[in-house]
This record gives structure tokens, sequence and C-alpha cells, in this order.
């Protein structure tokens, strides 16, 4: 399957392969990372099956689906082993990775996302509004949830680039990894993770709430839990203070 793939960096320098949450693409969610992380890494970025440049194959899709595609950009960039960061969709697809394909992963962070995220009747509901309204429905509903109320005030240039993204989303691939997430579960199994691992937690995160990362930094072996105030995308309400404390932890 085709996944459109772009990378920053010298080709140089240790891998970083960074994973998007659902409805996002990786020009619009990463923009504010690349610049501090290219410095460092050899950036790896793509969109997610269903998303942005990538195909969208119908149907539903499933987490090893998802957790298969990072492997395979991986593999198409000529990469053994990279640091993995992921956010809400792309967290528990890094944690799949830290499980199933822990001998191509170096350090793991993982932001704003859960080993179980959400539940059958919310990804439910979500499927029914996509089906019935559209994403414009659901760029709406996210954005509040997305960004602290001070944010969206401060920032509404981009509040409204999040949710334009949103939109542009192709509601057939958008509904297969709705799929995904509603039936992923890896609260058994990330015991398993062996890898260093960051945990990035929202104060105000009400999709992924803060007791969702503790519990995986209680599940991970030796990880590290960090507590930012924001909402739910953290890389870009508190960019300055997500880029830092990744450097850091991969460069550790």
């Amino acid at each position: 399957m085709e996944l459109s793939i772009s990378e920053f960096g010298s080709p140089a320098s240790p891998p970083l392969l960074l994973i998007n949450s659902i409805g996002a693409t990786k020009e619009v969610l990463w923009s504010r990372q690349i610049p501090a992380l290219e410095r460092h890494f050899r950036v790896i970025t793509y969109d997610a099956r269903g998303h942005g440049r990538s195909a969208i194959p119908p149907g539903e899709y499933t987490i090893d689906d998802l957790g298969r595609d990072a492997v395979s950009v991986l593999d198409t960039a000529g990469v053994a082993e990279a640091h993995v960061c992921g956010i809400s969709m792309g967290g528990i697809t890094a944690m799949w990775l830290g499980v199933h394909a822990a001998g191509r992963v170096r350090r793991l962070a993982v932001a704003n996302t859960a080993a179980r995220i959400g539940s059958l009747q919310s990804w439910g509901d979500r499927i029914a509004l996509v089906r019935q309204e559209g994403l414009a429905a659901v760029a709406e509903q996210a954005m509040p949830k997305w960004f602290t109320a001070p944010f969206r005030q401060r920032e509404p240039a981009i509040v409204q680039q999040f949710q334009s993204m949103v939109e542009s989303i192709s509601p057939e691939g958008y509904l297969g990894c709705c799929a995904a997430l509603r039936d992923a579960d890896l609260r058994a199994s990330i015991a398993l993770i062996r890898r260093p691992t960051l945990a990035i937690a929202g104060t105000q995160d009400v999709l992924t709430p803060p007791d969702a990362l503790a519990f995986v930094h209680q599940q991970i072996p030796g990880s590290t839990l960090l507590t930012l105030d924001c909402a739910h995308i953290s890389n870009a309400e508190k960019a300055d203070e997500f880029n830092e404390a990744l450097v850091t932890f991969l460069t550790g």
C-alpha cells in the first residue's frame, strides 16, 4: 500500500519516526516540531492510511494494520531501528511497535494517548456522526477538545489550520481508522515494552486524560511521565516545552 512519506534533516543523523493522530496530516500536525527536530535527527513523517496523500483502502482498519504500516515506512526509508514518537492514534501505534516490533525501536515517546483510547460507545457515536454529517461536524466538535479555551482565543489561526486539516480528510479513511481505535486494546500487553519510554499527558485533555498516561507510565518499566498544561494536541499548544522534552529524552 502506498503511504506518503516526507523526510527532514541529515540522512546521517539518528532516525526519528513521527506517527500522526487520527484526522491529521503530517504537514500540519508536526509543523511546529520539524525545525527543532531536524537539527538533531533524520525526521521521517508519513500520512496514516486513509489520510492526506496516502492510499485509502476500503473497509475497516486494525491496530495491526497501522503498526505494520509504520514498519513498512521504516523499511521504505531503509531504517533498521529508529526513535519513535506518536500522538493520540500515533501514540497507540507507537506502543504497538514497542510490543510487536521492538527490534525496530530505539526510544519511544507517546503523547496524549492511551493503551485503550475511548470506548465502544464513543467510537460508535463518532462513526455515526461522520456518516450523518461528515468531517466538518467532527472538526467543529474536535477543536474545543484539542485545544484549551485560552489557546483558542490566543491562536485562532492555528486552530483554524487544524480544523481545516480535519475537514480535508477522506471520510472513508477516517472511518477506517475509527474502527482501528474502537477495537484496539493494548492494556494487557504494554508491560512487555522494554525500550526507554516517555509518556506525555495534557492536564486538560478529555480525550486521553492524564490518568491514561499514568497507566502507561505504571505499566512500562522505567518509563518517564511528563504532564503539560494543555489539552489534546500538546505538540501544538505547548510546542516549545514539547520539543525541548522530546529532544532531551531522545538525546539523553
